[in-house]
């Protein structure tokens, strides 16, 4: 599945995460995608803090390889985030009263995708923890 299908799908099964311009934002990541890496989850959310932007919208893809997030501008142009494993500190998840964030920490930077349906937390939380934890042990293995 390429990552723009993924994205429709998260967005279909939770309703009530606030995301526009989804094929635009995952098509900049197909784009990114290399030849030998897969696309195996997708999701949308605003990047960045304020539960009360609803403009910043991007898709999150977990490849076999890295975490990628793109984002189309509205007038022209595009940003695209690449986090492999080795730079990837930890996650933290905060659910609120309407909507849930996450926080991905990175050495460099702090990324946060906000305004996602409650109800997608844990299956996020869960894929991002998975591929990490495993790719951080293949990390380990290669530094011996």
């Amino acid at each position: 599945m390429t990552c723009v299908e993924l994205a429709k799908k998260f967005k279909k099964k939770f309703k009530g995460t606030i995301a526009w311009r989804i094929i635009e934002n995952a098509s900049i990541i197909d784009q990114h995608v290399n030849p030998d890496e897969t696309v195996n989850y997708a999701f949308v959310g605003q990047k960045n803090e304020s539960p009360f932007d609803f403009f910043q919208t991007a898709v999150v893809a977990v490849t076999d390889k890295r975490l990628l997030i793109g984002q189309k501008r509205v007038l022209f142009g595009y940003a695209l985030s690449s986090v492999t494993p080795d730079l990837y500190n930890d996650m933290q998840i905060y659910q609120g009263l309407i909507w849930g964030r996450i926080v991905i920490d990175t050495v460099k930077e702090k990324i946060v995708i906000s305004n996602l349906s409650k109800d997608s937390l844990i299956e996020i939380e869960t894929v991002i923890s998975k591929f990490m934890m495993e790719e951080k042990k293949k990390y380990g293995n290669e530094k011996e």
